[in-house]
């Protein structure tokens, strides 16, 4: 936008974030990081959106968080909680909050519940329980996988349900062709299909909670 360090800074301070030139020179050449309040004021003396300042896309809550122009202390106020506790779940990477908070939460962020398993590092602990649901006793999985995805116990249900269900098929069709000893072209063929049936779980298991899942929770997908 052709300013010196000089001008930035005094945009930002009449923006209500006084920062030294020199600042402004060390966060160009990356030896120093703003806070967050300069980091919103610097999108706005530089008219653009914080996560272009970034210069990733955002991946963790806190990224999340300064995308959305948000301090820690407005986000916590929002979801009920200390700005303390909220500060260590972003340190940890690890959420806690019960059903509102965590609807409170993907509306703040703009995220949808599978996202939030994702960035809080939970994709892994509920591929584990959705494998063991659907290779066991699915119902003993519902609680776990409901407290990771934050979707309601009757859709947790009857998704494991029909997953269970679902791969027992590929059991039984590869168990008939076996007792008829069909050609091992078949039961190759029969054994693929389930292989790739589990490599894409987590998909199939969003895919049949729907929306809820791929919207914030109480909104429609999209809304």
């Amino acid at each position: 936008m052709g300013l010196s360090t000089v001008q930035v800074a005094e945009a930002m301070a009449a923006c209500g974030s006084p920062v030294h030139p020199a600042m402004v020179a060390a966060w160009e050449q990356g030896s120093h990081v703003p806070s967050d309040q300069h980091l919103f004021a610097l999108a706005d003396v530089l008219w653009c959106d914080a996560e272009t300042l970034m210069g990733t896309a955002p991946r963790t809550l806190a990224e999340f968080r300064l995308a959305r122009r948000l301090s820690v202390e407005r986000l916590a106020y929002r979801l009920g909680m200390d700005p303390s506790e909220y500060r260590a779940a972003e340190a940890s990477g690890q959420w806690h909050g019960d059903s509102w908070q965590t609807r409170v939460l993907v509306e703040a962020l703009g995220l949808s519940l599978r996202a939030l398993t994702l960035v809080t590092g939970r994709a892994e602990e509920l591929e584990w329980h959705l494998r063991s649901a659907v290779a066991g006793r699915w119902k003993a999985h519902v609680d776990p996988v409901v407290e990771i995805a934050s979707v309601d116990a009757t859709s947790v249900g009857d998704a494991l349900r029909t997953m269970h269900a679902e791969l027992a098929a590929f059991s039984e069709r590869y168990m008939g062709h076996l007792v008829a000893r069909n050609d091992d072209a078949r039961l190759k063929e029969i054994a693929a299909e389930r292989s790739a049936y589990l490599r894409r779980l987590a998909d199939h298991f969003w895919e049949l909670v729907g929306d809820q899942g791929e919207a914030a929770p109480g909104h429609p997908a999209g809304g």
